[in-house]
């Protein structure tokens, strides 16, 4: 059964909450409440809810947020609702949840909405809760910041196995943040670069830990993303009184997930000898790819994908089939994954560019997608786009989710 989209909403990556008085219950608010009015949808039209979130125990002390929902608009009092927690995958395992009970037929619509805040403190405080999603106490103990110490690994790995250019890297953070200046909602919209930003160079782009600097790194943020999920039933009716027909609305054609497990070295020994650094990654893209009916690559026209640091993207290029494995660098060389590439990665700018509250992450890549297939996604757009993939991970390439959407032709 085919699962569609109906629409979503998207928060401000750039705003900072707490200054302006708001808080984690705030986004969810503004969150549901913009996507209930971008699908003209009342809220006793949500059969059920799902929340991804990461970090609210530890950056607001608030745990139960699947409760959030009813708590913030009393509209929802009594609509199931859970909360799904996978680091940087949450709200990607909150959209799989509401798709099983789409499609074992228990609820017709579903409300996923992803939201995180983490600018409510020092940004060297975010990143030690951030660290919770490794292994703690048993890797990374000698890092001062534990994720970009983990993705300088996963560039070491690929500079031991095939060679790897800083040169590379950089330009993969200048197209994030070249794209993200055309997205209204990215966190990075207005920042200012030199070419110095995107070398190695000390001053202009420190490093942070390891082979990652400061502009290879994914922005501390704050926001949610919300899509509103239906059964063909549900989404028929909700169409034709809008006037329109089902073959309009974008679905999930098909999905990925894999799980490893959390330390990051014992990933890379297991792939020791294998072609792809991490084959579960690439076997939850394969797997998408087959629901979806599709061989490869050459079936889609754009990706959204965790670019949480630039060498995250760069094992991307090459795990999505776009390069032979550890040939990610002609990719990048040839602009290929550029707006006008052969297959554009991150229009939104990512989470480099757009930013990345962690709980949202996964249904913002999913309504970005949803946008891109209907024509919607503005200044973003990739021209003549029907079928996108999202590629999001949470951990070190931990917890690993992919879809597929696709509008059909007219």
């Amino acid at each position: 059964m085919r699962t569609f989209i109906l629409g979503g909403h998207q928060t401000d990556f750039a705003r900072n909450w707490s200054r302006s008085g708001g808080d984690l219950a705030a986004i969810v608010r503004e969150t549901t409440e913009g996507a209930l009015s971008a699908c003209a949808l009342e809220p006793e039209e949500i059969d059920t809810i799902h929340v991804g979130n990461a970090f609210g125990e530890l950056h607001r002390g608030q745990a139960h947020l699947g409760a959030m929902v009813a708590s913030v608009l009393p509209a929802f009092w009594g609509t199931p609702a859970s909360r799904h927690e996978a680091a940087c995958a949450s709200s990607s395992m909150a959209v799989l949840a509401a798709m099983a009970e789409i499609e074992c037929g228990r609820y017709q619509c579903a409300l996923v909405l992803g939201a995180e805040e983490e600018r409510n403190v020092h940004g060297d405080q975010a990143a030690q809760y951030q660290g919770s999603a490794a292994w703690v106490g048993r890797e990374g103990q000698q890092a001062k910041f534990m994720w970009p110490y983990m993705f300088g690994l996963l560039g070491a790995e690929y500079e031991r196995r095939y060679g790897l250019r800083y040169e590379h890297l950089g330009a993969i953070a200048r197209t994030n943040l070249e794209n993200a200046r055309r997205n209204p909602n990215a966190q990075t919209r207005k920042w200012q670069f030199t070419d110095a930003s995107f070398r190695a160079d000390d001053e202009a782009n420190p490093v942070i830990e390891g082979m990652i600097r400061r502009q290879d790194c994914g922005q501390i943020s704050d926001g949610g993303a919300a899509v509103v999920l239906a059964s063909p039933a549900f989404a028929r009716r909700w169409v034709e009184r809008r006037g329109g027909k089902l073959e309009d609305l974008p679905y999930i054609a098909g999905w990925g997930h894999r799980t490893a497990g959390l330390l990051f070295e014992e990933k890379l020994a297991r792939s020791r000898g294998a072609p792809y650094v991490l084959p579960h990654v690439r076997d939850t893209i394969t797997q998408a790819w087959g629901r979806a009916g599709i061989a490869g690559p050459e079936s889609l026209d754009g990706v959204e994908t965790h670019d949480c640091f630039t060498t995250t993207e760069y094992m991307a290029i090459d795990h999505l089939g776009l390069t032979a494995p550890g040939e990610s660098w002609k990719a990048v060389e040839e602009d290929r994954i550029g707006m006008g590439g052969e297959l554009p990665i991150n229009p939104s700018g990512g989470l480099i560019g757009c930013g990345h509250p962690v709980g949202a992450t996964g249904a913002r890549m999913l309504l970005d997608a949803a946008r891109q297939v209907t024509g919607t996604a503005g200044d973003c757009q990739v021209e003549g786009a029907r079928t996108f993939q999202t590629l999001n991970i949470g951990g070190s390439c931990t917890t690993v989710a992919s879809f597929v959407v696709r509008r059909d032709p007219a």
